[in-house]
């Protein structure tokens, strides 16, 4: 087998794994999102920076509020979801790097006097995360709907602070009714791999 992990796993994790457009009512606890958490937090990241931050929305006031500023076609399934998670970008990842990279000390310093460079490379890393944070929710046994479809400027003014940008929106829980939409095509190996 080219492949380690067991074919149940690359099920669940890949090959059955799809966007959930509708969810049960059944709650997401904290203590699931925990374990999603513990598990994805060893995602690779350059210099081990980490930017990924989660907002979770749980009140139905701050749901309310979310709702207002996603798209149309996304408004409904955002408010039914049991959980909604914002995930989004630190651009000052750089102010831990004495304490995850302490290693190369004067890592801080060098992003801290190049701005683009230091939000680009929040943007590349917390990115990673976030496709490791949707692995994660397969792996606890539910659904993720991660969503682009929003008013990213209205998010980051309502939920985040001046040094967080959000990067995806995540509806979480158990798929309900009618939940996917048909499988689309996926492009062939040999349409995207080539060898130099």
């Amino acid at each position: 087998m080219a492949l380690t992990l067991s074919p149940e796993a690359q099920d669940l994790l890949f090959r059955e794994a799809r966007t959930a457009n509708t969810f049960t009512t059944e709650p997401v606890s904290d203590e699931q999102v925990r374990a999603i958490y513990d598990l994805i937090k060893y995602a690779p990241t350059a210099m081990n920076q980490q930017p990924l931050r989660i907002v979770l929305v749980r009140s139905l006031e701050a749901r309310e509020r979310l709702v207002r500023l996603m798209s149309p076609g996304n408004q409904a399934k955002t408010a039914a979801a049991p959980l909604v998670a914002i995930l989004a970008t630190d651009l000052d990842f750089h102010e831990e790097l004495s304490r995850v990279f302490p290693h190369r000390p004067g890592a801080r310093d060098a992003f801290d006097a190049d701005e683009a460079l230091r939000t680009r490379t929040a943007k590349f890393n917390a990115a990673l995360q976030v496709g490791y944070f949707i692995l994660g929710v397969r792996a606890a046994g539910l659904a993720a709907g991660p969503m682009g479809g929003y008013d990213a400027d209205g998010i980051d003014k309502e939920f985040l602070d001046d040094a967080h940008t959000v990067l995806a929106v995540v509806n979480i829980g158990r798929p309900g009714p009618d939940a996917w939409f048909e499988r689309l095509p996926r492009l062939a190996y040999e349409e995207v791999v080539t060898t130099v």
